[in-house]
């Protein structure tokens, strides 16, 4: 009877520790990360697109307080605004992320030259984007 009790608590010991190795650790930093999405105008290139988002590469290095940034979307989702007949809009086409230190950091990005600088190439070749900050 001993060793039967102590099988049933061994079994249960194993089975509550392969419960608490096998939980999902994760995360909830106190950043901030800004998600953007862009709808390219039409008669913008590849390549003025592709400059646009290696410039947020730049722009990572210039303004201080920027962690990381996200610049390959796998999936983008929405759509543009509708079209004056009432048809809906185009799909986005590209999404970019940045991960700021803290809310000062996402507010200083706002009026750096670096971040001025960038949006003068790549307002013109933008139909239209949106953009979300998050945090916890």
């Amino acid at each position: 009877m001993k060793r039967f009790v102590a099988g049933a608590i061994l079994v249960t010991a194993a089975a509550a520790a392969g419960v608490l190795l096998g939980a999902n650790k994760f995360g909830a930093p106190r950043t901030i990360v800004q998600v953007v999405a862009i709808l390219w105008k039409e008669d913008s290139t590849l390549e003025q697109q592709q400059a646009c988002l290696e410039g947020v590469r730049k722009m990572a290095e210039a303004v201080p307080g920027i962690r990381n940034i996200w610049i390959k979307p796998l999936k983008v989702q929405g759509r543009g605004k509708p079209t004056r007949d009432g048809k809906p809009g185009r799909p986005y086409d590209d999404a970019f992320a940045i991960e700021f230190a803290d809310a000062a950091a996402a507010d200083r990005y706002i009026e750096h030259p670096s971040h001025l600088e960038w949006n003068k190439s790549c307002l013109p070749i933008r139909e239209e984007s949106v953009s979300h900050q998050i945090t916890n």
